[in-house]
């Protein structure tokens, strides 16, 4: 059935097959990999761009074929986020929801789970966030795009003061 497009449709629909493999593959290895790049997710997204790569434009390598690619993720792109917008449902099931890690200065380990992260990594996030020790976090939280969340109470806030203008001198 394929077969029987044109070929830079083919290309198009190839490319959106693709598209939705990799987010389907994100969703299940986990979103914490979304937010906390080291040079390891680096390297294996590189890895992963470069391995699909043949299976959507093949051995078309003009510059048509290209535009064709990228055509056919831009528009899969427009649509899912449309869905996504639109059916909450739909969200939850591509996106996931927020996982509660830490409630009350204490840890949950069905959330820890869930998200598949461990005790130092929870704590260099709350670090990040200016928290020194875990039971004076009052929520921290996986959001959906993998970003860790941080409430407590003892957060020290910092007035920033308002820089002034410079005057302008009127001397002739």
């Amino acid at each position: 059935m394929l077969s029987t497009l044109p070929p830079y449709l083919l290309i198009a629909v190839k490319s959106t097959a693709v598209y939705l493999f990799i987010i389907v593959a994100i969703r299940i290895f986990g979103k914490k990999e979304l937010a906390q790049l080291s040079v390891i997710d680096l390297v294996f997204i590189l890895l992963i761009s470069n391995s699909v790569q043949n299976a959507m434009v093949g051995n078309n390598t003009t510059l048509s074929g290209g535009f064709a690619a990228a055509s056919g993720l831009f528009i899969s792109n427009y649509i899912l986020k449309l869905f996504l917008k639109r059916y909450s449902i739909f969200s939850k099931m591509v996106q996931g929801e927020k996982i509660l890690l830490i409630h009350d200065g204490i840890v949950l380990k069905e959330g820890m789970e869930k998200s598949m992260f461990n005790i130092d990594e929870l704590e260099r996030a709350i670090r990040e966030h200016g928290v020194d020790k875990i039971e004076d976090v009052d929520l921290a939280i996986l959001e959906v795009d993998g970003n860790i969340s941080v409430l407590s109470k003892n957060y020290s806030h910092r007035t920033v003061k308002p820089r002034k203008k410079p005057q302008l001198s009127h001397n002739p």
